[in-house]
């Protein structure tokens, strides 16, 4: 495992092409896109303010920078260093912004969600979309790049609306039975839309590509509800994250409920594996005087032995958006595993085997835990947690990495490859990449634990 130097970035805006050959990072108001092997700086771009948003065409020619304080889209082609796009919304205001899957559409949400702007880079022409909901999630494109699902909202009431992306023509527009709708997300194989409700009422509905409901699922009444969603890529699996603190995994031959994932304070049972995350200076002799361990110190995965009490937090009863529940879940690109997190139990990464329907191992890390995101080629997890180290774990085992250099860079978030051979790290003003090895990761380096299967 190696490691880069270190870079200059602005507001964690990193990301790689979708084609892999490129990474795209901002410094301000300027964008500089790298090559990815080498690092060498290959175009170097000024924009009219400080970027608050970047994002990569499909086909990775055109680069969008996103100036929302200012109403301003800038376009940039790599092939045409020459050519550029701005696009001013002007008193209409910009809140989001992003690309259509043919990679020569933007499309600009207005201040207020007044109205959806669709701007052709090829025609120059202008389309307007209505009612666009001010939620989460409320615009989704299928995987296929064909169709555009879009939540409204008009005479107090929730709507879906289904484009074809090819001409922003209107395929469907159907009323969804809810208070107010939350998000909106296509199945991976674009042939189901799942919708679900605010966290004040508990409701799934999943609808097909002609508006039909196929099935409305709730697992409980008069509480929190639904926080969280997620999609396997088989499309098999949705799993719903809920306030209760499980998970549901509903199937896609009846969408009804496969198995409950719950997520208890102390793992009692002898089959599950837990790591903890232990400071090396822990282990110093007795009779040494204790000294405070300093800011980076080194640290190592051990495994527990049941019952293994979890750290917990105690939500405050008086704020709103309780950290409480099932907050973040994830599935691995091949559908075997599910990493989760509840937000009252912070510091633990949980993962399922999804075949075999239980719980597999859990990861509890010395910090509350910031990010985590599957290796998009094997089932493999990072993890970090704002500290100067990245967590790896595989089927073979875990590892805890020092991040290399002068300073604290603390990772507060991450993002894969395509092709899952190297990982970027973000701090809070600087960024590198780390390199690992093509077949899982570091080979029982220091730090990390054997086969538990």
């Amino acid at each position: 495992m190696n490691f880069s130097e270190v870079f200059k970035l602005s507001s964690h805006l990193c990301k790689f092409s979708p084609d892999g050959k490129y990474l795209a990072s901002c410094v301000q108001y300027r964008l500089v896109v790298r090559d990815v092997n080498s690092l060498q700086i290959l175009r170097l771009y000024t924009c009219l303010d400080q970027i608050q948003h970047v994002e990569w065409s499909a086909d990775s020619l055109f680069i969008l920078c996103a100036m929302y304080k200012r109403g301003l889209v800038q376009v940039w082609s790599l092939e045409q260093p020459e050519w550029h796009c701005k696009i001013d919304e002007g008193s209409a205001g910009l809140v989001a912004s992003c690309w259509s899957p043919d990679g020569r559409h933007v499309l600009n949400t207005t201040e207020f969600h007044l109205r959806i702007t669709v701007w052709s880079l090829c025609t120059k022409s202008v389309s307007y979309i209505k009612y666009p909901k001010a939620c989460q999630r409320g615009i989704s494109f299928s995987r296929d790049g064909r169709y555009l699902a879009l939540a409204e909202r008009r005479d107090c009431k929730d709507f879906v609306s289904i484009f074809v992306c090819s001409d922003w023509q209107l395929l469907r527009h159907f009323d969804t039975d809810t208070q107010d709708l939350a998000g909106i997300e296509w199945a991976p194989n674009g042939c189901v839309l799942a919708a679900w409700d605010t966290c004040l009422e508990y409701k799934v509905l999943l609808y097909s590509l002609d508006g039909r409901l196929l099935s409305a699922y709730c697992a409980y009444e008069w509480s929190l509800g639904v926080k969280a969603v997620a999609w396997s890529p088989s499309s098999q699996f949705l799993a719903v994250g809920s306030y209760d603190g499980k998970v549901r995994v509903l199937n896609h031959v009846t969408w009804k409920m496969l198995t409950e994932f719950g997520h208890p304070a102390t793992v009692n049972d002898p089959r599950i594996v837990v790591y903890q995350e232990a400071e090396k200076s822990r282990r110093r002799a007795l009779d040494r005087p204790a000294h405070p361990a300093p800011r980076a110190a080194e640290s190592r995965y051990e495994v527990a032995s049941v019952p293994v009490p979890l750290q917990t937090v105690k939500p405050a009863a008086d704020r709103a958006n309780p950290r409480i529940g099932v907050g973040v879940l994830a599935f691995s690109p091949d559908s075997s595993f599910l990493a989760t997190r509840n937000d009252n139990v912070p510091n633990a990464v949980w993962i399922w085997d999804v075949q075999k329907l239980r719980l597999f191992v859990v990861l509890e890390q010395l910090s509350p835990v910031r990010a985590f995101q599957w290796d998009p080629q094997r089932p493999r997890l990072a993890i970090c947690t704002g500290s100067s180290k990245v967590y790896l774990w595989s089927r073979a085992g875990c590892v805890s990495v020092q991040v290399p250099g002068e300073g604290d860079f603390q990772v507060l978030s991450l993002c894969w490859h395509l092709s899952g051979d190297s990982l970027a790290l973000l701090s809070k003003d600087h960024f590198c990449l780390c390199f690992l090895e093509s077949e899982e990761g570091p080979h029982l380096a220091s730090g990390q634990l054997g086969d538990h299967t």
